[in-house]
C-alpha cells in the first residue's frame, strides 16, 4: 500500500498592530487625561500627563490583548513600563539643563567669562567667573592627581593581587563607608588636619582639593573595581602562557581592555566632586580676585561663587545661574574629552 502524505496543518497567525497604533492610542490617551484632568476641578500639565499615562498602558494593553494576544499584550505592557520609566528619570534632566539655559544665558558672554569680581558690589550688572573657573580647575585638577592615582592602584590591588582574607575585607568595607560619607565631613577632616598640621591662620585651595580627595577616592575604587571584574579571565590566561609577568599583563591587557570604563568611573567621579559646596565652603572660601597659587591664600571656585551671588540676590542671581551654566559646560568639555581619550587607547576591536 502506498502511504497517503496528509498536507500539514496551516499556522494561523495572530493579526499584528500597525506601527502607528501606540502613537495613537497614547495621543487619545492623552486627550482623556486632559479631560479628566480638567473634570477633577483645575486643570495641570502634570496631571493630565499622569491620567494620560494611566490611560495609554490600559487601552494598549487590552487592545494588543484583543488583536494579537496574550503574548503580544505581555510584551506591550512591558515596553511601555520600560519607556515610561525611561521618561521619568529623562524629565529631571532636561528640566535642569531647560532651566539653566532658560536663565543662564542672560549673562552668559565671553566677557562674563573673562571678569572677576573685583570692585563689583550690590546690584551691579558687571561681575564675571574667570578667577572662579581658575580655582575650580586648580582644586579639581589637585584633587584628581591624588584621587585617580590611588582609587586605580586600590582597584588593581583588590581585583588582582589581594585574597580573600581579612585585609581585602577590611579595604572593601572602608571603601564603602566612604562612599557613604557626608561631603561636610570631608570638608571637616581637611580643615582640622591642615590647622593641626600647619596652623589656625592657613588658607589655600590644596585644603579644598584634600576635602575632595575624600570623597572622590572611593568612587574611582569602585567603577574601576567593577571595569577590571569585566576583563575575561581569559585574557590573563593567554598573558600568562606566553610568559608575560603579572604586572605586565595587568598594565598591557587589563588596564587597555577597560580603558574605556575606567575613563567612564574617572569622569562620574570628577563629576561628583566637581559640584559640590559645602567642603569648600570650610576650606577655601571665596575671594573676588584670581588666585593662581593654590597653595597660599583663598581661591574661588564656581560651586560656591554660584552660591553666594545666589544668596546676595537681585542681580547676583543672574551671575549665579551664568556660573552654573558655565559649570555645567566645563563638565559636558571633560567629558568629551574623556570619550576622545578612550577612544584612543582603547584595544582596535573596542572602538
Amino acid at each position: 500500500m502506498t502511504a497517503v502524505s496528509v498536507p500539514p496543518k496551516p499556522v494561523r497567525r495572530r493579526r499584528r498592530l500597525p506601527a502607528y497604533a501606540p502613537w495613537a492610542v497614547l495621543a487619545g490617551a492623552l486627550g482623556v487625561g486632559a479631560l479628566l484632568s480638567l473634570l477633577s476641578g483645575t486643570f495641570t500639565f502634570t496631571g493630565a500627563l499622569l491620567f494620560g499615562a494611566l490611560v495609554h498602558v490600559v487601552a494598549i494593553t487590552t487592545l494588543s490583548a484583543v488583536v494579537e494576544g496574550r503574548r503580544w499584550a505581555t510584551d506591550r505592557l512591558a515596553t511601555t513600563l520600560v519607556t515610561a520609566a525611561f521618561v521619568l528619570a529623562a524629565i529631571p534632566l532636561v528640566s535642569l539643563v531647560v532651566l539653566v539655559l532658560r536663565f543662564g544665558m542672560e549673562r552668559f558672554s565671553w566677557t562674563f567669562l573673562n571678569d572677576d569680581m573685583v570692585g563689583i558690589f550690590g546690584a551691579s550688572v558687571e561681575g564675571g567667573v574667570f578667577h572662579a573657573i581658575i580655582g575650580t580647575l586648580w582644586v579639581t585638577g589637585l584633587c584628581s592627581l591624588v584621587a585617580i592615582p590611588l582609587g586605580i592602584l586600590t582597584a588593581v590591588y583588590l581585583v588582582e593581587y589581594a585574597r580573600p582574607g581579612p585585609l581585602k575585607r577590611a579595604i572593601t568595607v572602608l571603601v564603602d563607608v566612604m562612599t557613604g560619607i557626608p561631603s561636610i565631613v570631608a570638608g571637616l577632616f581637611a580643615a582640622t588636619l591642615f590647622m593641626v598640621v600647619v596652623g589656625p591662620q592657613y588658607k589655600a585651595g590644596v585644603m579644598g582639593a584634600v576635602a575632595l580627595a575624600l570623597l572622590m577616592t572611593p568612587v574611582v575604587v569602585r567603577s574601576v573595581e567593577e571595569m577590571l571584574r569585566l576583563v575575561p579571565n581569559e585574557l590573563r590566561e593567554a598573558a600568562y602562557a606566553l610568559g608575560v609577568p603579572k604586572w605586565l599583563t595587568v598594565v598591557k591587557v587589563v588596564l587597555r581592555t577597560a580603558v574605556a570604563g575606567i575613563t567612564t568611573g574617572v569622569m562620574i567621579a570628577i563629576a561628583r566632586v566637581i559640584g559640590e559646596t559645602a567642603p569648600l565652603l570650610l576650606t577655601v572660601g571665596i575671594v573676588a580676585n584670581v588666585n593662581w597659587n593654590a597653595f597660599d591664600g583663598r581661591i574661588a571656585t564656581l560651586p560656591v561663587y554660584v552660591f553666594r551671588q545666589y544668596a546676595q540676590g537681585g542681580a547676583s542671581v543672574d551671575r549665579a545661574w551664568a556660573g552654573a551654566l558655565t559649570l555645567i559646560l566645563i563638565v559636558m568639555l571633560l567629558n568629551l574629552v574623556a570619550r576622545l581619550v578612550s577612544r584612543y587607547f582603547s584595544p582596535k576591536g573596542a572602538r
